[in-house]
C-alpha cells in the first residue's frame, strides 16, 4: 500500500511540475487595425507600412506600436530589461509584410505616424540610390540622440 501511495505521489508531481512549463511563443499576433493602440503614445495603431510589433521573449506578451520611433523610446524610458533579446517585428514600407527590425535595412525622411521619419526595408536594393542606409542600431541612436536622450 505505501508502494501505490509513493508512486501516486510521484506520478502526480511530475505531471504537476511539467504543467509549470509553457512554451513561449515569439511569432506575430494578430494586429486590430484601427482598434490597437501605442503603447508609447496611446494612438491608434493603423499605417500598415510602420507599425512595430514587440514580443517579450520571456512571458510571450506583445507590445504595438505606431511609429519605430516611439518603440525605441518606449524602451529607453521604460528600461525594459529584456529590450536587447526582444523580438521585435516591423512592417516593410514597401510592402506592409512583417520583417525582422534588427536585420532590415532603414531610410530617413518618410512621412511616419508620429514624424520619426524612419521607414525598414526587407531589402537593401528597396532605398533609393541617393539615400544613407541605415542599420536598426543607427536608427536607434539617432532617435535617442534626437530627443536629448530619450526625454520627449
Amino acid at each position: 500500500m505505501k508502494r501505490v501511495k509513493s508512486l501516486v505521489i510521484i506520478v502526480g508531481l511530475l505531471l504537476g511540475f511539467s504543467g509549470c512549463e509553457r512554451e513561449v511563443s515569439t511569432t506575430l499576433r494578430p494586429v486590430h487595425w484601427d482598434r490597437d493602440m501605442c503603447e508609447r503614445c496611446k494612438m491608434v495603431v493603423s499605417d500598415r507600412k510602420h507599425t512595430v510589433q514587440v514580443i517579450n521573449p520571456q512571458d510571450g506578451r506583445s507590445y504595438m506600436f505606431d511609429d519605430l520611433g516611439c518603440m525605441v523610446l518606449w524602451f529607453h524610458n521604460e528600461t525594459v530589461p529584456w529590450a536587447t533579446t526582444a523580438v521585435i517585428w516591423i512592417t516593410d514600407a514597401a510592402s506592409g509584410k512583417w520583417i525582422d527590425a534588427r536585420k532590415a535595412f532603414y531610410d530617413s525622411g518618410n512621412m511616419t505616424p508620429m514624424a520619426y521619419g524612419f521607414a525598414a526595408h526587407a531589402k537593401r536594393s528597396d532605398i533609393a540610390n541617393e539615400k544613407k542606409v541605415l542599420t536598426f542600431s543607427d536608427v536607434s541612436q539617432e532617435i535617442l540622440a534626437s530627443q536629448d536622450g530619450g526625454t520627449r
